[in-house]
């Protein structure tokens, strides 16, 4: 893992940033928070601000929120990734990010447009299930939770908890996330479609 996240680091560090490489979308794709330094910080910093791809801009800032706790430069970058991303798990990794820097009451701020937005989820989609999922799983407010103890952190989610178990249960249980943000099958995908298609059905 270590050789193959330098030798990705060696690459993005010259190449020229293209979406379309597949160079670039590997290199990316191989990094691994464990072995970033701090000179490297910026780069992929840099690089993610390049990038239209949601997917690939995830998988940098799910690194970056790793090791913010002992980069001091990165408030810049988790304060713009906030404001950029329109997911709300993708928020939420840049407020994971942020809170390594921020006192509470900054935090209050954020959080509170977070649950302005999160609280207008199910007027345009109604079955959120997989931001939710990231919200609520151990990666997610559970964590900034039982780090922070912060009381904004509970209001949302308790707010997400509500909007989830207000569901039909046909977007429940499929996936989750552990504490590094590594994703959990809990149900395979043939599964899921198959309660998915019962509930349209019958809907």
């Amino acid at each position: 893992m270590k050789q193959r996240h330098e030798a990705a680091m060696e690459y993005l560090k010259t190449a020229e940033v293209s979406e379309k490489s597949p160079q670039i979308r590997e290199a990316i794709n191989e990094l691994d928070y464990h072995f970033i330094k701090s000179n490297e910080a910026p780069v992929l910093a840099d690089i993610y601000f390049k990038l239209k791809d949601m997917a690939l801009r995830n998988r940098i800032l799910g690194c970056l929120m790793h090791v913010s706790h002992h980069e001091p430069g990165l408030k810049p970058f988790f304060q713009d990734a906030y404001k950029k991303e329109r997911y709300l798990d993708m928020k939420l990794k840049a407020v994971r990010g942020l809170a390594n820097y921020a006192a509470e009451p900054e935090m209050d701020q954020i959080m509170e447009h977070f649950l302005k937005l999160l609280k207008k989820r199910p007027e345009h989609t109604p079955y959120n299930y997989q931001e939710y999922e990231y919200l609520r799983s151990a990666s997610g407010l559970p964590y900034l939770i039982k780090r922070y103890g912060y009381s904004c952190f509970e209001k949302a989610l308790l707010q997400v908890e509500k909007q989830y178990n207000d569901m039909p249960d046909a977007f429940k249980g499929h996936h989750t996330y552990d504490e590094e943000g590594n994703f959990i099958e809990l149900r395979s995908a043939d599964e899921v479609q198959k309660m998915m298609n019962r509930f349209f059905g019958n809907a």
